[in-house]
This record gives C-alpha cells, structure tokens and sequence, in this order.
C-alpha cells in the first residue's frame, strides 16, 4: 500500500486490512503544517529549538525531544517521526506485523522473520546486503542518512549511516547527526570522524552502520548482515 500526501510519501505492509492510516497521516501533517505557520525556526533551523510549550501537537513535541537528543534542527526528524506514529497508530489497532517506510526511514514490527536491504550504492558492496531482523515484540526504526543518495540534506558524504533505535525519530536525527560528520581527506578519516561522533549518543541507540568507500564501519549492536540478491528500492 501506497500513501502519498504532499511530500510524505509511504509505503506500508502489515497484517491488518483496516486501519485508516491514510486519514491518521494527513491529521498529524495537518497539525504539523498549522504549527509550521506560525513557528517558522521549527522549519528552517538546522540545530534544536528550545521550547517551553506543553500544549503541542504529538508530532511536534517528538520532533523536538529527538532533534534536542540528536543535535540536529526539527526537520531533520520529520520522516522517522510520521514513520513512528504511522506505526503506533497500526500496533494500536492491533497490529503485531507492520512495516512503515517512509522516504527510507523505516519502522516495525514483525512477528516472523524479514529481511532489510540496505541501498548504500556503495561500489564495493553495492545493493547486495541486508540486516536480518529477528521476530520483535517491540518497535525498531531502522533509518538512513546519504550525503550521495535522496533529497535531504547531509553536510557530510556518506554513502549511507544506518540507525537503528526503538525510536525511529531518534533513529532519523541520530542517521543525520553522524552522516553530517562522514568527513574527512580520506574514506577511512571519515569513517573514523563519523564512529566518534555515533559514540557520543550511544545511549539512544541500538546499532549503527557507517559506509563510505572503501570503509565500513559499525557500533553498537547490529542485527546478522546477510548477503542477497539485488533488491529493488521502491519495494518493501
């Protein structure tokens, strides 16, 4: 299933037929944009906002709380933040196998089994790997940040740092926050500036997977990396 809205673009398999995502997705950009109107730093920052404000939309304050954790400006978690709601709204209405991608910022749940791929366009490894995610009881946000690959902006020049944390908008910021500083005069410099950078938040995370060039580095704790058969992107 496909839902587009503006600039949300999301792709969802899961065990239930009738979950009115679509309607729960336009609300939360709704309030999302009303917010935005009169509160134009939200949009435009690069670095987290302070914000004394109880009263805010549930998408706004996760923003907040992971953009503050993530030292990177709200945006930069908007992606992971529609995934992780998307989610909740599916697991609320009983869900226990659901996966919500959403512009590549991943979350899930899964009661058997699956495999993720992993789009690096990296020239050694190529579109040929993917994490193996074991049966969960609890959800995982798997998302990834390029400084060569898609839309966002990276001021670093990944081919792509994976983050996986139970909370995909953490996961989102984190994946912005270490691509940023994939820098450096040579792959393994970069490499090295990005896994000091990932230490620095390992609190929020489960794991972490650096690919640059010649180098791949990772932190934390990954699921089993598999080989695979080329995957096609715009498939889940």
């Amino acid at each position: 299933m496909e839902i587009d809205i503006g600039e949300t673009h999301v792709r969802v398999k899961s065990d239930l037929k009738n979950h009115d995502l679509t309607d729960y997705i336009l609300s939360v950009r709704t309030e999302l944009k009303q917010y935005i109107v009169h509160n134009q730093d939200f949009l435009l920052s690069m670095h987290p906002i302070e914000n004394n404000d109880d009263d805010l939309p549930v998408i706004v304050q996760k923003m907040y709380e992971s953009s503050y954790l993530a030292d990177v400006g709200p945006m930069a978690c908007v992606a992971g933040t529609i995934s992780e709601l998307s989610l909740n709204h599916l697991i609320c209405t009983g869900s226990t196998n659901s996966i919500v991608e959403n512009g590549g910022d991943i979350a899930l749940i899964n009661d058997h089994k699956i495999l993720c791929g992993i789009y690096s366009n990296n020239p050694v490894l190529g579109n040929n790997i993917a994490f193996e995610i074991k049966k969960r009881r609890k959800p995982l946000g798997i998302c990834t940040s390029s400084g060569k690959i898609g839309h966002s902006i990276s001021l670093g020049m990944a081919d792509s740092v994976t983050v996986l944390s139970r909370s995909p908008s953490i996961a989102d910021g984190l994946a912005t926050r270490i691509a940023n500083d994939v820098d450096g005069d040579s792959s393994e410099d970069k490499v090295s500036n990005a896994l000091e950078t990932a230490d620095m938040y390992n609190e929020f995370y489960e794991g972490v997977l650096i690919i640059s060039g010649d180098n791949v580095a990772t932190i934390g704790r990954l699921p089993k990396i598999v080989e695979t058969s080329k995957f096609e992107f715009n498939k889940i």
